[in-house]
């Protein structure tokens, strides 16, 4: 049996810093000796091109999700150490349809990582921004789910829909998944509403809201358009300390102290 733990990042609500965390956290954990595949499950490949990985010419996780190959075919090696990514395509926004007539449509992508579990200690899955197909094949194969919500008014608007799903999905597909924690994201700390936010996510997730909170941080911003992980890009900004503290409460979380 495998010790590797599988964790889905997952909110439908776009622009809450979803594939910034998966991408960051990703390389901080790896960045701790910890050997991590991030699988991009957003056809968008934001995850992907922030790794600077392009997927030109070889197989993705399109090709993965539709039979063309094995998973380990797909996977690239990223030039940061210990870090691997299974791309992703703009292809694979076609793979809902096709995958619709097929039995088992949503175990695909657990089946397809099984032969990876044994090489790695985390497997990241960032999931797109909707609760569809992709992303119920991300919950399926996962062992939890990492809530990234972003400090503003609307914050726990959509969160019950997501809890909702989680429950449909421990029913009929995943009954040991579990929430592995609620990150919050994008805070400004000068404003009362996000420390207002802050206090509201705790008593609604009580006890699985991490202590690190993410703030709003413009380097996070620039960081992929430079295909860099934010604790390469400025190691010294704020969001880079962020992350960093982030993977080790994780790691924490997961391996004790």
């Amino acid at each position: 049996m495998s010790d590797c733990k599988t964790i889905a990042i997952c909110n439908q609500k776009g622009g809450v810093g979803k594939t910034t965390t998966a991408v960051n956290l990703s390389a901080c954990v790896a960045d701790l000796g910890k050997k991590v595949l991030l699988v991009d499950l957003d056809p968008q490949g934001n995850a992907t091109s922030g790794l600077g990985v392009t997927v030109k010419g070889g197989y993705d996780l399109y090709s993965v999700m539709t039979g063309q190959c094995e998973a380990k075919q797909a996977v690239r090696v990223t030039r940061y150490k210990n870090l691997s990514v299974l791309p992703s395509s703009v292809d694979l926004s076609g793979c809902e349809i096709e995958l619709v007539g097929e039995e088992n449509r949503e175990r695909v992508l657990s089946e397809a990582l099984k032969p990876l579990r044994d090489e790695y200690d985390y497997i990241f899955i960032d999931s797109p921004p909707s609760l569809g197909l992709l992303t119920l094949n991300g919950l399926a194969a996962s062992n939890s789910v990492l809530v990234p919500i972003q400090c503003e008014y609307y914050a726990l608007e959509g969160v019950g829909q997501l809890m909702n799903t989680l429950g449909i999905v421990r029913k009929r597909l995943n009954p040991a998944l579990e929430i592995e924690g609620v990150v919050l994201t994008m805070l400004d700390g000068r404003t009362n509403l996000g420390l207002q936010v802050v206090s509201e996510v705790k008593k609604y997730f009580k006890g699985k809201v991490f202590s690190t909170v993410v703030p709003r941080n413009v380097r996070l911003s620039e960081a992929p358009s430079h295909g860099l992980p934010i604790h390469l890009y400025d190691p010294n900004c704020t969001g880079a300390d962020a992350y960093r503290k982030l993977a080790k409460e994780l790691i924490n979380r997961n391996e004790g102290n």
